[in-house]
């Protein structure tokens, strides 16, 4: 039997195919390039913190009658200049973005596993645990490494997750819908 597909429909369909293959071979080449990835990473969040920084001052001059303006003002400031030291000195904004990521995870892993023997009494908590544990380990391997891992460590990190969320869209998308009417997906 077969089935009446659209145009639409089938492009409809190949577009998730091709955005997955692209994530793929972008996650491949911020791999296969981790200091120039790094540096990219860092000047997108050096971007990201000047425009969240103009922003936050239009906020602060639109609602000034609400109070705060001059706090909102500095914390605009705060985002605008970060942003700007970032994007002048990108190799130091590495070392720093480096440290941060470092630190973050090494907390990340003693709450978790403070919250893992919180949650003992349930089922399935030592899961909670292994998570904490490897990602304080992860923390202390960032910081023990530092400054030696900032070229390359943040761009790997960053291409490791775009190509498994390329894989992950992929094995969705080669799944073949289900459409209505077609007998031959129906189990016998």
């Amino acid at each position: 039997m077969t089935a009446n597909i659209e145009p639409n429909t089938t492009k409809r369909l190949n577009s998730p195919l091709w955005l997955s293959i692209i994530l793929i071979v972008l996650g491949i080449v911020a791999i296969a390039l981790p200091n120039i990835s790094t540096l990219v990473t860092e000047t997108w969040v050096a971007l990201i913190l000047i425009s969240a920084g103009g922003a936050k001052l239009g906020y602060a001059f639109q609602t000034r009658d609400r109070g705060g303006l001059l706090w909102q003002v500095l914390l605009a400031i705060l985002y605008v200049a970060t942003g700007i030291l970032l994007f002048s000195a990108p190799l130091t904004g590495v070392l720093t973005l480096t440290l941060l990521l470092g630190s973050f995870l090494l907390t990340e892993g003693v709450f978790e596993s403070i919250l893992a023997f919180r949650l003992r009494p349930q089922a399935n908590w030592s899961w909670l645990l292994i998570n904490g544990v490897v990602t304080f380990l992860l923390g202390l391997m960032i910081w023990f490494q530092w400054p030696f891992n900032a070229p390359w460590l943040i761009g790997t990190l960053i291409g490791v997750s775009v190509l498994f969320t390329g894989i992950s869209r992929l094995s969705f998308s080669l799944q073949q819908p289900k459409l209505p009417g077609d007998s031959s997906q129906q189990s016998a």
